[in-house]
């Protein structure tokens, strides 16, 4: 008998942790949509497509990464970087704010899904 309902616990945990699991991955792929739209709506559009190139990849249960396909202009978009005859150009910071507003996002839907 004890048997028996130790099973059914483990059977009930195993179905509750995959449904957990469905839901924090659907969370996570829905928060980095939402970066991607921030980040497109947010960069710099002065320079061709790169806007335009935010992507999210899926690496694997509720891992995805933002990334941008024109991964060379970020680092010098973002921090700025020194001119060709001397002098410093400025950053245009776009992607530390979205990275916390994501963070804080993705928080808060969490703690939602625990009540």
């Amino acid at each position: 008998m004890s048997q028996d309902l130790a099973s059914q616990i483990a059977k009930a945990l195993a179905e509750y942790s995959t449904e957990v699991e469905e839901k924090v991955d659907k969370i996570a792929e829905e928060t980095a949509e939402e970066t991607v739209q921030e980040l497109k709506a947010t960069s710099p559009k002065r320079f061709g497509k790169y806007a335009k190139t935010w992507k999210k990849k899926k690496m694997g249960k509720g891992n995805f990464v933002v990334h941008n396909t024109n991964y060379r202009l970020t680092h010098l978009l973002e921090f700025g970087h020194i001119k060709r005859n001397g002098g410093r150009v400025s950053g245009i910071v776009h992607i530390k704010p979205a990275e916390d507003h994501t963070i804080e996002n993705f928080e808060k839907k969490l703690k939602e899904l625990g009540r």
